[in-house]
């Protein structure tokens, strides 16, 4: 599968080159061709083209800025934090399959136009649900 990314954080310094190098070792362990655009203070490296980007099935924008999304319209679009990237860059490149194979929640417009186009999704913070105290807690008295 191909994939684009952006990451992108105030500094870019370390985190966004970071972020970026952490998607394209993930994404190449796990058989994906994956181009990824690092922003920051000094401007933009590895930029993405709009051949890239038509190319791709999903985008990935992991960023503690604002990024541009008018590029991506048409193709899934999953947004994460810089450390999303860092830190689970595997669950970012799943997420991306998902959505590019069109098995991604509806986004809040339940009545817009195609599914599996220009779909957004963001990624939900806190980690995984199954795992917390309360969870534990129902499994444990129930």
């Amino acid at each position: 599968m191909k994939l684009v990314a952006v990451t992108s954080c105030p500094t870019g310094i370390a985190h966004s080159q970071m972020a970026a190098e952490n998607l394209e070792q993930t994404a190449e362990e796990l058989g994906h061709d994956i181009k990824v655009e690092v922003q920051g203070a000094m401007g933009a490296e590895n930029e993405l083209s709009d051949a890239d980007i038509g190319a791709a099935d999903a985008a990935i924008i992991a960023s503690d800025t604002s990024v541009s999304q008018d590029r991506f319209s048409g193709i899934p679009l999953i947004k994460g934090t810089v450390k999303d990237a860092v830190n689970d860059a595997e669950g970012m490149i799943a997420d991306a399959i998902e959505a590019a194979d069109g098995d991604a929640p509806e986004s809040e417009g339940e009545g817009s136009g195609s599914a599996g186009t220009g779909t957004v999704q963001q990624r939900r913070r806190g980690g995984d649900r199954s795992k917390s105290l309360v969870a534990r807690l129902k499994r444990l008295f129930s």
